[in-house]
């Protein structure tokens, strides 16, 4: 069975390998042209649209991984049910659940492949490309506008915090900072405004060019005034950590899973709503699921006779599959926003939908083909 297990890894690896190393010069050559109108442009050169291009091609081979697992695959497959390699190895004992259980477990080390590659290679390689992207773009930022809320207990009561970042340079450092204080009360009691500031992981803020406003109210009365203070530096103790505050200024693809459960928590633990980061950390948890699935979808083909069509006829239909599972993903996570659904059952409908499919087939062509 080994030699078995040999034959079937080696030809679906190689036929994976290529198709993804296609994919990803066909992205890459597209990504190039577009990149090449601004070069000239601010400063920005060859050397910076090629490197930028780069720091894309992470994030386009996880996106693009599954379905270049399903090619492949389904070319392997393909090639196996036209030569009668895989007839063969039927008669010589390898039985249904067999074959299942070793395309299987090439789906899972797959999967955890897809998942390191999705939480450590594409968030830093996206933290990267759009940190360069803004360094080159006049005006551009990273995402900005983004508002949190934050609450303290302090031996003076209770104090709630509404912050709003303007926008990013890297992951623990913003600009633009505008941060209101209210009192147990709802009074405003302090406007700072900080040109910049540093988060650290347990949530100290250091900001720079700090200017700020104090309102002291009288006693028993809602009538006070203003105190204005310039100050160089600020340090201020938060609950918003580096990673929650990134999770709300950065684009959704340089978070990782573990950012995206922390800043999903942070809004559920103020009353906000986050159903949009729910959803989203359970398609990210969930997505190396399509792995499977996508070895699931493949292994019929290789029960499928030669008169039943050529090689490129089962790979086009691989494609379709490949696509259209795509699109119901996609759909899905909107539909489940609109509609309400559970984001964990919004994020696994469509892999358990096409696993169930996959699996029929299979079970159609075992017994009766």
């Amino acid at each position: 069975m080994r030699t078995v297990r040999r034959l079937l890894y080696t030809e679906i690896i190689q036929a994976v390998v290529f198709v993804a190393v296609a994919f990803l010069a066909l992205f890459y050559f597209i990504d190039l042209v577009e990149e090449l109108q601004d070069v000239g442009r601010n400063g920005y050169r060859l050397q910076h649209a090629v490197l930028q291009c780069l720091l894309a091609l992470p994030g386009h081979l996880y996106d693009l991984f599954p379905i270049a697992l399903l090619i492949g695959a389904t070319y392997a497959m393909a090639q196996f049910a036209q030569s009668s390699e895989f007839t063969i190895l039927r008669t010589g004992g390898l039985g249904p659940v067999r074959a299942l259980s070793l395309l299987a477990t090439l789906g899972v080390a797959a999967g955890l492949l897809t998942f390191v590659i999705g939480d450590t290679l594409v968030p830093l390689a996206e933290q990267q490309g759009s940190v360069l992207h803004a360094q080159f773009h006049e005006g551009a930022a990273l995402r900005g506008g983004a508002w949190l809320r934050d609450s303290l207990r302090t031996p003076e009561g209770e104090r709630t915090y509404a912050v709003n970042v303007g926008r990013a340079s890297d992951t623990n450092e913003f600009n633009d900072i505008v941060i209101y204080e209210f009192d147990d009360r709802g009074h405003l009691l302090a406007r700072t405004r900080a040109e910049r500031a540093t988060v650290e992981g347990n949530g100290n803020w250091l900001m720079q060019g700090v200017r700020r406003n104090r309102f002291v109210h009288d006693a028993g009365s809602d009538q006070g005034k203003a105190v204005d203070e310039q100050l160089t530096t600020l340090a201020w103790h938060s609950k918003l950590t580096a990673s929650v505050v990134a999770a709300a200024v950065l684009p959704l693809k340089t978070m990782s899973t573990r950012a995206l459960y922390a800043y999903k928590n942070h809004l559920s633990a103020h009353e906000q709503a986050g159903q949009l980061y729910e959803i989203q950390f359970w398609k990210k948890a969930l997505y190396p699921l399509a792995c499977l699935v996508m070895m699931s979808l493949a292994l019929p083909f290789a029960y499928l006779h030669a008169r039943s069509g050529g090689i490129s006829l089962r790979v086009f239909i691989g494609i379709m599959l490949g696509i259209s599972f795509v699109l119901v993903n996609n759909v899905s996570s909107h539909l489940g926003l609109l509609q309400g659904w559970m984001p964990w059952l919004a994020a696994a409908m469509p892999s358990l939908v096409y696993m169930l499919l996959s699996l029929a087939a299979f079970t159609w062509l075992v017994r009766y083909r």
